[in-house]
């Protein structure tokens, strides 16, 4: 590379190994953000294994639904031997091995490689693409971050990467590159996709509350607000590339909205018509007041998760008491008064929780089915260095990200057939709600 050559970097978003696996506005948002800052700095090139527009992915049965959501290519493969009393069959979701060897084969030397993993237990991915760049561009550097890297440093270690990133400490990345990091805002790189129907965006960073189960809080990032002009720009360029539906990533949208959800959704009624958004973060219900709602609804927002977990008090009481049941059904008015139909207000509840005895999931469940929403059972994954992710310590090895798979645990934990019980029970009180199509 001469003195006055931009270095080439692949940014690479990696298969996922897992049981299972649905592209539910999945985008490496992180990623995309750190290759915003390279633009205009180095010869940037994306290889994402979970686009379902991609020309490797033509033809396949990836078919999408009318907000954007779709379905990946699949492979069964060898389950781990860690999975062995898992009776399900394990798989590999994303483009094929095959067509990412011939692009590296038939692409000029990259300098740099930029790889991220969203899941800890996806690291299975990682490995295939660190093994296949290490053979075609030995000469690459390879730099790994996404939250796998921050919460898992050591494991990520292993891997043979050059430098791993914790969390959003930069500084290793930017030194390893030779680069400057940009004193000014950059938004995402989108544009590195030929083709593009869904994005993700946060107005908000941090999270106030502290919740047992969730990582947030360990980080102790103290809640705060993006500036609008940042929003926008981020907005602007999704809808440049053709993006319809974009998806909140925000851990706490609701909390102080008229300093940055109302202002944002002002402006995407005025200039985003025809972009529907979307909150698959689990809001908090609590927040959900009948004029936020209205907001909402008149800004595109199209589908509404609201984390419920439970009806327990006891279990509210011992996980951060995030929401009663009486308050879930008041979000659930304001939303309905608001305008929205049932089939799109879904209720998360956990699965696998290692408090189960307490949480009266099968109680909960029917709770919300009678409000006339959707539920949705969310599998709990034991998050190290989290109270609850610990607790775990006595059922599993979490020292081992593979452990941390939201479909192992609740199996392991729980036992096969309940689970089997609770997401047919599930399926059950959607079909009778809304049908068949549920």
């Amino acid at each position: 590379m001469g003195k006055m050559d931009r270095p080439r970097v692949l940014i690479v978003n990696p298969p996922i190994y897992d049981f299972s696996a649905y592209d539910f506005w999945l985008r490496p948002v992180g990623m995309l953000a750190v290759a915003g800052m390279l633009r205009g700095q180095a010869s940037l090139t994306l290889y994402d294994f979970l686009d379902r527009r991609h020309p490797a992915a033509q033809n396949k049965k990836t078919e999408k639904d009318p907000f954007g959501r779709g379905r990946f290519i699949e492979q069964r493969v060898d389950k781990p031997t860690v999975f062995k009393a898992i009776p399900r069959y394990f798989k590999r979701f994303g483009l094929p091995r095959d067509p990412f060897q011939t692009f590296l084969r038939e692409s000029p030397p990259f300098d740099f490689v930029l790889v991220q993993s969203v899941m800890t237990y996806w690291y299975p991915g990682v490995k295939e693409v660190i093994e296949d760049v290490r053979q075609y561009h030995p000469r690459a550097k390879i730099i790994l971050g996404g939250f796998y890297a921050t919460v898992c440093r050591s494991h990520a270690q292993t891997l043979g990467t050059d430098v791993v990133v914790r969390d959003d400490e930069l500084g290793p990345m930017w030194e390893t590159l030779g680069l400057t990091e940009p004193k000014e805002y950059c938004p995402p790189a989108w544009e590195l996709y030929p083709r593009l129907g869904t994005g993700t965006i946060k107005l908000t960073k941090g999270c106030p509350f502290k919740c047992s189960y969730c990582y947030v809080p360990v980080r102790g990032e103290r809640f705060g607000t993006r500036p609008l002009e940042q929003t926008i720009a981020d907005f602007e360029i999704m809808k440049q590339v053709g993006v319809r539906n974009v998806a909140f990533y925000d851990d706490a949208l609701l909390y102080q909205p008229e300093k940055i959800l109302f202002p944002f959704l002002d402006y995407v009624q005025q200039h985003g018509r025809g972009v529907n958004l979307h909150t698959p973060n689990a809001m908090h219900a609590r927040l959900l007041k009948p004029e936020v709602a209205r907001q909402m609804v008149q800004g595109g927002v199209k589908t509404f998760y609201l984390g419920y977990e439970s009806a327990s008090a006891e279990f509210q009481k011992q996980t951060g008491a995030k929401l009663a049941s009486e308050e879930l059904a008041v979000a659930v008015d304001a939303l309905r008064s608001a305008g929205v139909d049932g089939n799109n207000i879904t209720a998360y509840e956990m699965l696998g929780h290692p408090l189960a005895d307490v949480q009266a999931i099968e109680k909960s469940m029917r709770f919300a089915n009678a409000l006339g929403i959707r539920v949705m059972l969310s599998d709990f994954s034991p998050i190290p260095g989290t109270p609850d992710g610990e607790l775990c310590r006595k059922y599993v090895d979490i020292d081992e990200p593979l452990n941390h798979n939201k479909s192992a645990f609740p199996i392991l934990f729980l036992g096969w057939q309940k689970i089997k019980y609770y997401k047919t029970l599930c399926r059950e009180l959607n079909e009778k709600t809304f049908g068949k199509s549920a």
